[in-house]
């Protein structure tokens, strides 16, 4: 393992004060350099410092990465892999945040997203590629143990999997042109995915749901479009069926939306408000869209803030007031701060490998 210790520069940003929330650390693997990127993040007067701290070789492609919400634990996995030869890791954090070691297991397919449950017993991951989604359970140690459950719907390009906030159901967005949101009833004894009548909830044509959010207070969920620009919002009924509500667009009729796809969605640490990225793979039109929640549920489009190229990955800085975004072209780690009005200022920049998509904060 080797560790670097150099300071890259930072920008001015004004907005809340400055270095109010504690030193965190962000999380970030690399599929170019088969390594994990630990980086300590310092709010400042300037901004916000990011420092790599040390880059763990694993000896396999990381893409995927997903926290442990209670124990000092994350998850890495690959994109792809033969089925059954999916190398991943369950890796430990020490009091600081630094590495401090790993645990391997295998899955039964690469992972384009992890989740544990809300009771974290279980660890999912959905499979871009193939579109199977598989269930883990997890030992005392927060540790996946053996496979228990899982689907494979013959569909491919799956993209999330994340269980309801109140672990009764589980939802898998699939983009292009398969072009589903699948619902199925959760177990949380068991792990078990059973399909719900109807089993899909048939986004409108094109859209092609991505990555989701849960409204902290309302049976409400919301999907970035990886195919139409925006957010599209659902509501969620007792028994957990969706039902599509609106699309709040992000970009205009005449803007260009050819060789342009959306990507990652979080929601504020106050639940009121929205951020999604928009890649632009064939042209120069890379931004992060910013969405204000109203009291209704429904979305507005406050506006879009530049980006580094190709934005992928989304985060929020463990105390919410940091969005953090990786460029996959670009090759940086960029955070901006959230401004009361869901503005974005731009405050500090990393360089770091081409090809990081996925990053967390702990």
């Amino acid at each position: 393992m080797k560790t670097i210790g150099v300071l890259l520069p930072v920008l001015l940003v004004t907005g809340a004060l400055a270095g109010a929330e504690a030193p965190f650390h962000l999380y970030a693997p690399s599929p170019t350099s088969k390594q994990l990127w630990v980086v300590e993040a310092k709010p400042s007067e300037a901004g916000l410092e990011l420092t790599v701290e040390s880059k763990v070789d694993f000896g396999f492609e990381l893409r995927a990465i997903a926290l442990h919400p209670t124990k000092p634990l994350l998850y890495v996995a690959p994109s792809g892999a033969k089925p059954g030869e999916a190398q991943a890791a369950a890796v430990r954090v020490n009091e600081r945040g630094g590495y401090s070691g790993h645990t391997p297991f295998t899955l039964k397919h690469g992972s384009a997203y992890l989740s544990t449950d809300r009771a974290n017993r279980f660890l999912l991951s959905a499979d871009y590629f193939s579109g199977a989604v598989d269930v883990y359970a997890l030992d005392e140690a927060g540790t996946p143990s053996k496979w228990v459950a899982g689907r494979d719907e013959g569909r491919k390009n799956a993209h999330c999997v994340l269980p309801s906030p109140d672990n009764r159901f589980v939802y898998i967005p699939y983009v292009k042109e398969t072009n589903a949101l699948l619902q199925y009833r959760f177990d949380a004894g068991t792990g078990s995915l059973t399909p719900m009548d109807p089993w899909d909830a048939v986004p409108p044509a094109g859209t092609g749901p991505r990555h989701m959010a849960y409204h902290p207070k309302l049976p409400v969920v919301y999907f970035s479009n990886e195919q139409h620009l925006g957010v599209s919002v659902y509501d969620s009924d007792r028994e957990g069926r969706l039902k599509f509500r609106n699309v709040c667009d992000a970009v205009t009729d005449s803007e260009p939306k050819d060789g342009v796809s959306s990507s990652d969605l979080v929601m504020d640490a106050s639940g009121r408000f929205l951020f999604a990225g928009i890649r632009g793979h064939s042209r120069e039109f890379d931004w992060i869209t910013r969405y204000r929640i109203e009291a209704n549920g429904d979305v507005r489009l406050l506006g879009r803030t530049p980006a580094d190229k190709i934005p992928w990955g989304f985060t929020l800085s463990p105390g919410g007031e940091y969005l953090i975004v990786t460029a996959y072209e670009g090759g940086t780690i960029t955070a901006y701060r959230i401004g009361k009005g869901g503005e974005l200022g731009r405050c500090g920049v990393l360089s770091c490998d081409k090809g990081i998509a996925d990053i967390v904060a702990r």
